[in-house]
């Protein structure tokens, strides 16, 4: 879904009537977001997704590792969804590299 100036504008408006003061804070124009401080490459974008898998994949061993050492400190549920969150993560992950290498392999046999 493609997003132009006018529509951002349109949001904001909504959100801003609305009373959601802090979204309206964060939208940024196409303008802004093709400066070169919003500029990232590649590598970068990836290496954020992988580190805050990990960081998911850490939580829910912090959190299981509590449940066992003292079980009416944590909610089991809270165990549950993130344990889904971790497995989602790691799900998408796992897709997108498939996806990468598969382009690549595409890419050098076509030449």
């Amino acid at each position: 879904m493609k997003v132009n100036n006018f529509d951002m504008l349109n949001m904001s408006k909504t959100f801003s009537s609305t009373g959601y003061k802090s979204v309206t804070s964060n939208l940024t124009s196409a303008a802004e977001v093709s400066t070169d401080k919003y500029r990232k490459s590649f590598d970068s974008y990836l290496l954020e997704a992988v580190s805050k898998m990990n960081d998911q994949q850490i939580e829910v061993d912090a959190l299981s590792e509590r449940a066992i050492v003292d079980p009416e400190s944590v909610d089991i549920h809270d165990i549950t969804t993130a344990m889904a969150k971790a497995q989602m993560s790691l799900s998408l992950a796992k897709t997108v590299v498939d996806r990468v290498v598969t382009g690549w392999n595409e890419i050098t046999t076509t030449r």
